[in-house]
């Protein structure tokens, strides 16, 4: 039974800093993702000398995959939680909303407003900058005054020029890979 009980905890250890690697990587973070991966094969090592012994049962094995599944899904979670990164969500609404607009800018978020033609007439599309950790607080906002609005959302890989580049980025023209807070 502790053999299993271990072998739930190296897995539940394991595959969180797996995806947790995965991401920093995706990100461009070096020196963390150095670290994690570090830890990340002491562990697996670990845990795959266990199950490989040549003395492990069906149950160990089964247990081992399943722990990985959970494992995913907790390094999912987690990664949610830390929210490294930006987003951009496109919002198309039907008619000009200054007060939205108003609100998001006063909220510090970057707000671009383009105008076009829809298969129902005119149409306003606010193109909208955060951080992914404000992520919940913008859709509030959009939400509140827009419930119908269309919403699609992206992750950049690059911010150069714009007003919101320099808060973003420092280092104007690099990539947001590069960015030193992440």
């Amino acid at each position: 039974m502790s053999k299993l009980l271990l072998i739930i905890a190296i897995q539940l250890l394991y595959v969180p800093l797996m995806t947790l690697r995965s991401i920093c990587m995706i990100k461009n973070l070096k020196l963390l993702t150095a670290v994690i991966g570090f830890v990340e094969v002491l562990v697996y090592i670990l845990g795959l000398s266990i199950v490989l012994s040549g003395d492990q049962t069906i149950l160990e094995k089964v247990v081992y995959a399943l722990a990985f599944g959970v494992g995913l899904a907790i390094g999912m979670l987690i990664e949610e939680k830390l929210a490294i990164g930006y987003l951009i969500f496109t919002v198309n609404i039907n008619h000009s909303n200054e007060e939205l607009i108003t609100r998001l800018r006063e909220n510090g978020y970057g707000v671009t407003v383009f105008v076009g033609e829809g298969r129902e007439g005119k149409r306003y599309q606010l193109e909208i900058l955060t951080r992914r950790s404000k992520e919940k607080e913008c859709l509030d906002l959009i939400n509140q005054s827009e419930p119908n609005a269309f919403i699609v959302s992206y992750a950049p890989t690059r911010f150069q020029g714009g007003y919101l580049s320099k808060l973003v980025n420092p280092f104007e023209g690099t990539s947001v890979r590069n960015h030193p807070k992440e």
